[in-house]
């Protein structure tokens, strides 16, 4: 009894943890398209992981007793370098870069296809296990709506540019990869400290991006609107401080494959707010390939879930129930 008393708390947690990361990031893909109308996409990145890094940091430090030394104990730092320039480096500063010519809704739904990724280089380069049959089929699935989407963006999304398409498709793959990396390199104990070190990594390198870009040069701090302001603040208190932070601690509590489902809610929310608030069209061919992707993503989240066994175990217990 106690240990189920125990376990109730943390249960709940978890389920507002998932809720949190479903809802919040369906939101930022808007904020985004906000924040890019008068800020330029690494700059505003760039300024929403560092400001967001340095308040958690202040915050770790009071926790410390101011003792700087105590801040990342325990973290190991060239790894949450890494995991930074994946995560909020390329996973992020490469989606905000390519939402300049690609819809909200149409970047949502390729990054839709990131567990798939997780799920191959899981299979490649960490734990070595096969995907089920029922994974497999997921796969190529969810790489066919994402194939349709890239096929097809002019279609979508205008007159988006090729290398826009690259770059949504590294964002995913650095995303991927950064999310497996910190699965086996942060506990619970560190993730706090693992996420501050790790957004301000990935802000220091959109600065470099930025640079990199020359989008200094072209930048008018004048010419910021307040939309863009306000966008840049939430995604900083919730794209970031919150969702990235529950996110990291979800990784600790729960498998990989699991966090990622996220993915399944986020381009629904991501192509309602832009269709209400950008006006982006949502054809036909976006509904298809949408179809596609979550039902692909969906067989690979859920790919141990065996029906006939789980109504065989149903059955197995209302006998014994009964017998009772």
């Amino acid at each position: 009894m106690s240990t189920q008393a125990s376990n109730s708390p943390l249960s709940f947690r978890i389920l507002l943890g998932f809720a949190a990361i479903y809802v919040i990031w369906g939101t930022t893909y808007l904020g985004i398209a906000f924040a890019i109308q008068t800020i330029p996409p690494f700059i505003s990145g760039a300024v929403r992981f560092l400001l967001a890094g340095a308040a958690m940091y202040a915050w770790l430090r009071v926790k410390s007793d101011n003792k700087s030394d105590k801040v990342f104990a325990g973290v190991h730092l060239p790894t949450a370098a890494l995991v930074g320039v994946l995560l909020s480096g390329i996973g992020n500063g490469f989606v905000i870069w390519a939402q300049q010519g690609i819809p909200s809704g149409v970047a949502a739904l390729i990054v839709c296809s990131m567990p798939v990724l997780v799920l191959v280089l899981d299979w490649i380069l960490f734990t070595r296990r096969a995907p089920s049959p029922q994974g497999l089929v997921g796969v190529a699935i969810a790489l066919a709506g994402v194939v349709t989407i890239v096929a097809h963006t002019h279609e979508l999304s205008g007159t988006a540019q090729p290398l826009y398409l690259v770059s949504m498709l590294a964002a995913t793959v650095g995303w991927s990869f950064g999310t497996l990396l910190q699965k086996r390199s942060a506990n619970s104990q560190t993730v706090l400290s693992f996420t501050c070190a790790q957004m301000l990594i990935g802000g220091v390198f959109q600065t470099i991006m930025a640079t990199v870009d020359g989008e200094w040069a072209r930048f008018d701090p004048a010419g910021i609107s307040i939309v863009s302001l306000l966008a840049v603040a939430y995604l900083i208190v919730f794209g970031s401080i919150i969702a990235l932070n529950v996110y990291l601690w979800l990784l600790t509590r729960v498998s990989a494959q699991k966090v990622t489902t996220y993915a399944l809610v986020n381009p629904v929310v991501a192509m309602l707010l832009g269709s209400i608030f950008l006006n982006e069209k949502i054809t036909m061919l976006a509904v298809i390939a949408a179809m596609l992707v979550l039902a692909g993503v969906a067989l690979v989240l859920f790919q141990d879930l065996n029906p006939l066994r789980l109504l065989r175990d149903r059955r197995a217990r209302a006998a014994r129930i009964s017998s009772h």
